[in-house]
């Protein structure tokens, strides 16, 4: 007895369950696109085009590890610092200060001389957060 196999070749492949697969993988996709989305709304600046050509004074305090205070390479007490950024504050309301912390220093250090200028209402104030030079 001979068994005849009748094995005809497919002419169509069915591709439902690989859409269903797209579809649960679009829907995960969007779901978490959409859950690290959220958060803080923030207006970043805008870059400008035109270079500025106002000349602002610029006012650099250090803090070595051992939490001593440099305004411009002199060493200063924070009462000190205090009167010469009202003095500059006083002759260019524009001036910016650029704050150098050392990476071994206390970090209650910078706040405290963040808070001192951002008390005396100081609005341009940069944190270098790479070693340049010494």
């Amino acid at each position: 007895m001979h068994v005849q196999s009748e094995t005809k070749p497919y002419d169509s492949i069915n591709v439902t369950p690989m859409l269903d697969l797209a579809y649960v993988l679009l829907v995960i996709f969007i779901l978490m696109t959409t859950a690290s989305v959220s958060g803080m709304s923030i207006n970043l600046p805008k870059p400008s085009n035109k270079p500025s050509t106002e000349k602002h004074e610029i006012k650099v305090i250090q803090i070595r590890p051992d939490g001593s205070l440099h305004l411009n390479g002199a060493g200063v007490t924070v009462r000190e610092l205090e009167v010469q950024l009202k003095a500059t504050m006083a002759r260019d309301p524009k001036a910016s200060v650029v704050l150098k912390g050392d990476p071994a220093v206390n970090y209650a250090r910078v706040v405290e001389v963040l808070d001192l200028t951002g008390a005396m209402g100081i609005g341009s104030v940069g944190l270098v957060t790479a070693r340049i030079g010494n």
